[in-house]
């Protein structure tokens, strides 16, 4: 899977245009940082390829997954994922139940799903937290249960908005080089924004601005 952008313009329903003639090809496996500072568009981009763009918001080009537009298709079809700054975690669910609802419908019975939501916590260095409830977890484990619940969706294509913003330095460091392993273990093209070189300089990758 190679997730392209062609030609992408993006205009505000001021009719500012935040996103320029973008073109940008991302290899299976590939991870590309796109830097700029806040405010250049960065989001919106992301929103528009994962078929979130709000209402009035203009689009021209087009976005390609494994060599099929897009465009016309909802946001649940896409098979992109998307994680934020904020974990974004359900605080009504437990973290197990969170998980499980990033998991496929092809996944069945309660048995095959409680042990399929057990493996990703293993998978995340947290096991035996499958009842526990989003407000006892810290900010870095938060950021791990967000990550593995995208990734059990079994997305074709990954974007990270800031995903690492939030944690301290320390805490930063290690969740992110424990979510750039896990994508790389996918072979999915990842599209990366931020505006801190520390993250472009540790995924050590392409980087394009905006």
């Amino acid at each position: 899977m190679s997730l392209e952008l062609q030609a992408l313009d993006i205009t505000a329903p001021t009719g500012e245009v935040l996103i320029n003639r973008l073109s940008l090809t991302i290899q299976p496996g590939e991870i590309v940082t796109l830097m700029g500072p806040s405010g250049a568009g960065k989001s919106t981009l992301l929103n528009a390829i994962a078929g979130h763009l709000p209402h009035g918001f203009g689009l021209d080009g087009d976005i390609k997954l494994n060599g099929h537009s897009l465009l016309q298709q909802r946001p649940e079809a896409r098979r992109i994922g998307l994680m934020f700054q904020d974990a974004m975690l359900f605080p009504h669910l437990s973290v197990g139940d969170n998980l499980a609802f990033g998991l496929q419908p092809g996944v069945k019975g309660r048995q095959a799903r409680r042990a399929a939501v057990e493996r990703a916590l293993s998978q995340a260095g947290l096991p035996g937290l499958y009842d526990r409830h989003p407000d006892r977890l810290s900010g870095g484990q938060r950021s791990r249960v967000a990550l593995m619940r995208t990734l059990l969706a079994e997305p074709a294509g990954l974007l990270l908005d800031e995903p690492f913003a939030s944690l301290d330095a320390n805490r930063r460091a290690e969740i992110r080089a424990f979510t750039l392993a896990h994508i790389r273990q996918r072979a999915i093209p990842v599209l990366l924004v931020t505006h801190d070189p520390e993250d472009a300089a540790a995924i050590n990758g392409r980087v394009e601005a905006l």
